[in-house]
This record gives C-alpha cells, structure tokens and sequence, in this order.
C-alpha cells in the first residue's frame, strides 16, 4: 500500500515529527495503540516497534539517508514487549518513507507491505497517522 501527504514544513522538521519519540508515540498510536519505539534508528540496526498490548515487530533499517529516506525489512513478529517471538504476520514485509523537499514543503510518501486481512484498517489508520504528523510537524515551525 502507498500513501502521501504534502506537508508545509522543512523535511528535517518533518523527519524529527517521524521519528523523535514523543511525536512518534502520538502519531504511531493512531496506527496501534500505545506504539512506541526501542532502539537506535541507524542503517544496519534493527529496531522494535511495540503496541501497548506488547505486540509488535522488530524491523531491520536496511538504508537510512537523514531527512530523506528510510527502509525497514520485518524481521520478526513479537509479543511480550519483544522478548518473544510470534506468528509471522508482519515477517519478510517492507516500509519505507521518503520525503522530499520543494519550496519548503516536504511531500512524504509511505509504502508499506500489509498483510492479507489488515488492509481496511491501514487504509483507515495511516491516512489519519500522516495527516496528524502533518499537524505536529507544521506546529513545529
């Protein structure tokens, strides 16, 4: 699934929104409730992404270009706050977000792989999740 949104604002401004943890915990929670982040985001480092039920995924950051572009590969799906593993819904999936620039507005663009069943509600969810980053990040100004 692919989604965009135009935002009136710098894209380092926008990538901070994206992925400093207090705005990421406000927009990702609009996509799983209580969502937050742990790790280091840097290229070769994998990541978890963890619901307030504990469910979650760790994602390993295939490429990281600051401000630009980053892409994630599913490594693992995950319950216990990562500390187990589970089913293999998310497993082998790709994300990515792109932002780029013009005139001192960032057009951010999302592809996500979903998995058979959860496209009704990504395609509910994550237009709501941009729109609120697209709040936050123009706040920021």
């Amino acid at each position: 699934m692919q989604f965009s949104i135009e935002i009136e604002a710098p894209r380092e401004k926008v990538w901070q929104t994206l992925w400093e943890d207090k705005t990421f915990r406000d927009w990702g929670n609009i996509i799983d409730e209580g969502q937050y982040m742990v790790g280091e985001m840097a290229e070769g480092n994998e990541v978890q992404f963890i619901s307030s039920e504990g469910l979650g995924v760790t994602s390993f950051v295939e490429k990281l270009i600051p401000h630009e572009y980053i892409a994630f590969r599913q490594v693992a799906d995950t319950m216990d706050s990562g500390k187990q593993e589970r089913e293999k819904e998310w497993t082998g999936g790709k994300e990515s977000f792109e932002l780029s620039e013009k005139n001192n507005s960032t057009n951010l663009t999302v592809n996500i792989d979903v998995p058979p069943g959860l496209e009704e509600i990504f395609q509910d969810r994550f237009p709501r999740a941009l729109e609120r980053v697209k709040i936050l990040a123009e706040k920021k100004k």
